[in-house]
């Protein structure tokens, strides 16, 4: 389903990619179940990191991780400043729908950066790449980016669906009667497979509070070398 390019174990051989696939869900705009998650989410990262500021919350090592490769692209890693917001502003995690939410949710968790997919809109194998700066693709918004050198991306057979700096394309988002959904997350170097793996597991617990009859197709994490 999804492979490393050769410039991408060449130049980024410590990097890492995680997929999951989830059969028959519901994509409801909100859920009971996940909503009550979703609130003890938001206490316990507050509980957690509410006492730290932000340079010691950007040097933890999933942070860290993020910020050095950002950094080269004089971005700050958004999932860090979602957790910001959540954590010293009070705000509520928000999502679209109970996919999306959930995929949110378990960003903030572990701090791991996820795309999410319409598999039904895919054109598979996928390919995880590093960007030459000449590729462009149709960001969520419609807008058309090209993307930086040294961007990580992963495409498939008909073009880019994410990059880790500007995030999922418009072509393959998860729309409200997606029943078949695939989950993406970058690990830069840093990152280790483990760590996805269980952030992958949390991810589907959470999909499977609002589609209970949710079914794993594939779970895996691939990278150049251990």
């Amino acid at each position: 389903m999804i492979g490393l390019s050769e410039r991408w174990m060449a130049e980024e051989p410590q990097a890492k990619v995680g997929l999951l696939i989830l059969e028959n869900v519901l994509n409801e705009p909100s859920h009971p179940a996940l909503s009550a998650a979703c609130q003890d989410l938001e206490k316990e990262l507050r509980d957690l990191y509410g006492e730290l500021d932000r340079k010691i919350l950007r040097e933890l090592p999933v942070f860290s991780a993020y910020d050095s490769f950002y950094r080269a692209f004089r971005k700050t890693y958004h999932v860090q400043l979602q957790l910001e917001s959540v954590v010293f502003q009070g705000k509520s995690i928000s999502s679209p729908s109970v996919l999306v939410g959930s995929m949110f949710m378990a960003e903030l968790k572990t701090g791991l950066l996820t795309a999410g997919h319409d598999f039904a809109c895919l054109a598979p194998p996928l390919l995880a790449d590093v960007a030459s700066g000449a590729e462009s693709y149709q960001r969520m918004d419609g807008t058309t980016q090209q993307l930086k050198s040294g961007d990580l991306y992963i495409r498939d057979q008909q073009g880019i669906i994410s990059s880790v700096i500007y995030g999922p394309d418009r072509r393959t988002r998860i729309q409200r009667d997606t029943n078949q959904v695939v989950f993406t997350t970058y690990g830069p170097r840093g990152i280790q497979q483990d760590q996805i793996r269980e952030q992958l597991i949390l991810l589907e617990e959470y999909v499977d509070l609002s589609s209970p009859g949710a079914r794993r197709d594939q779970l895996i994490v691939i990278q150049a070398v251990d």
